[in-house]
């Protein structure tokens, strides 16, 4: 079933700040820096001081789900998922329900969010961290690097994967005051490795997803009277499924297979660290002068590594999507089409859908904007100010937007697609062999250094030097088209009947894959 969308701005009044209280230590993380420090601290905190005095816009919290799907949210899933707290905010928030990540796939989307321009561009091409293709290039400027220019606090807590093995790649590098989480892009919900601005800190036992919400819990008690920009970066409901027995075991109860109700009940784990993060905006007096945001990286993961499931339970985690066409890894609409909701009581519309498109590189330029900050950096931007439509003002044409990806180096002819209006091209993804045996048996150790790297980082010092499996790229079929007015599903290629506008579309999708492909080769580090 295709979820029905309406446009409409109404205000909403009553009090919402019945959530659960929550109180914990603030411990400072901050990595030590050489310098004259007493000097410098006192400027960075008169600066401060003086840019919450300045600034009128918000302090940003920006939540990032990890390969969760519209139907993994309670709003949209028909009563499958519990998530009373994401119910909550949605409905005092705006609800985007044409929201594209950056790609179907964590890295290159996650750059896309970071810089405001294509990932192909940014270097991050794949999550492949331990070979370094998950890596924004050191040309680029994040939002971070923005904001805190700004005179904003910035801190990122939870899942990197920009960059993991090189410390010029390291969030604290990159526009991060503070950073507690973990650089690659799983990590074990139990015996995971926390990186705090450097500094390796073992597990303690606790749940992973609960341990990042008390670390943002605690941020934003640090920063309280100052502005500040957070990114929190779940790493639920990504692999592996691992969540607590008495809140997996209702899902099993319900009726869903174990690997289903594993993943449910990790998002609603992560529901309950969102509930505390809100009662930590409302408790130190800041929760309706800060847009508090939820998005997902890409779409749900419907097929799972045997090393991230438990013994016995299924690799296929194919679940309700509210009828969208594919899923992570997919440039179909369930691979990039996700959840955005946003509110701020204070400078923005509350209880609102909105029908425009919004893409991930859309966000670096609003949030700016409706902050009143500059960008830094001196490469152009991809994405569009939105702060206009958030604000219920439409603009006259939708912009383009484009995707691609695959495995490895990018290949233009494979799982691209671009949205132009209702018009959606897709050139489907094409199955590319490994040339020989070689070949793929680089490709398994790539795997086997992956789990080695989560669960033992102190053995890795930099990325592998390897060749690149040599493929087979077989030629591509004809490109589909779609009309998402009538057909969100992706179930009638109407490419036929509108040659015109396919073949338009397709010499476009070719253009701009050869502009960001030939801004890629030309990165140095």
């Amino acid at each position: 079933m295709i979820f029905s969308i309406r446009t409409r701005y109404r205000g909403v009044t009553g009090d919402h700040d019945k959530l659960p209280g929550f109180n914990a230590p603030f411990t400072d993380f901050r990595m030590s820096r050489v310098g004259a420090i007493g000097m410098v601290v006192s400027f960075i905190q008169s600066s401060k001081s003086q840019a919450r005095e300045k600034l009128t816009g918000p302090n940003i919290v920006l939540m990032v789900a990890d390969d969760m799907g519209y139907g993994d949210f309670g709003l949209y899933s028909e009563g499958r998922v519990h998530t009373p707290a994401l119910d909550e905010l949605a409905t005092e928030s705006l609800r985007f329900t044409q929201h594209y990540a950056g790609s179907a796939v964590c890295s290159p989307s996650r750059a896309a969010l970071l810089t405001g321009r294509y990932p192909i561009r940014t270097g991050a091409i794949t999550p492949q961290e331990v070979l370094g293709n998950d890596r924004i290039a050191l040309g680029e400027a994040t939002i971070a690097d923005s904001f805190k220019a700004a005179g904003y606090a910035t801190g990122m807590v939870g899942k990197w994967h920009n960059g993991a093995l090189d410390p010029r790649f390291h969030p604290n590098a990159r526009g991060f005051d503070e950073f507690a989480g973990f650089r690659g892009g799983w990590a074990d919900y139990y015996r995971w490795n926390l990186d705090r601005n450097g500094s390796l800190e073992r597990s303690d036992g606790r749940y992973l997803t609960d341990v990042l919400a008390d670390k943002a819990v605690e941020f934003i008690g640090r920063h309280k009277s100052e502005p500040f920009f957070l990114m929190v970066t779940w790493n639920a409901p990504h692999s592996p499924l691992q969540a607590p027995d008495d809140v997996t075991r209702k899902y099993v109860e319900a009726g869903f297979e174990h690997g289903i109700a594993l993943i449910y009940a990790m998002i609603e784990v992560m529901d309950r660290g969102i509930a505390k993060i809100r009662e930590a905006l409302h408790t130190v007096g800041v929760e309706d002068d800060t847009l508090l945001m939820f998005t997902s990286d890409n779409g749900p993961a419907f097929n799972h590594r045997p090393d991230q499931v438990p013994e016995g339970v299924s690799l296929d985690g194919s679940r309700f999507n509210c009828g969208f066409a594919g899923a992570k890894g997919s440039v179909y609409e369930g691979g990039i089409r996700v959840p955005m909701i946003a509110r701020w009581a204070n400078g923005l519309p509350q209880d609102g859908e909105v029908l425009d498109q919004v893409c991930f590189t859309d966000w670096l330029p609003t949030l700016l904007s409706l902050a009143g900050a500059s960008h830094v950096g001196d490469k152009p931007i991809d994405g569009h100010d939105v702060s206009a439509v958030l604000r219920g003002n439409s603009p006259t044409e939708q912009p383009r937007r484009f995707w691609q990806w695959n495995v490895d180096s990018p290949v233009g002819t494979t799982n691209a697609a671009m949205r132009h209006g209702d018009w959606k091209l897709v050139r489907p993804a094409l199955d590319i062999p490994y040339a020989t045996e070689a070949d793929k048996r680089l490709a398994n150790r790539y795997v086997e250094q992956d789990i080695e790297y989560k669960y033992h980082p102190e053995n890795f010092s930099e990325i592998f030097d390897w060749p690149e499996p040599e493929k087979v790229v077989p030629e591509p079929p004809p490109p589909e088209l779609y009309d998402l007015s009538i057909d969100p599903g992706e179930t009638h290629d109407v490419a036929a009947d509108n040659s015109v506008v396919a073949s338009r579309m397709l010499a476009e999708l070719e253009t701009w894959f050869e502009e960001v492909e030939t801004e890629r080769r030309l990165i140095v580090d």
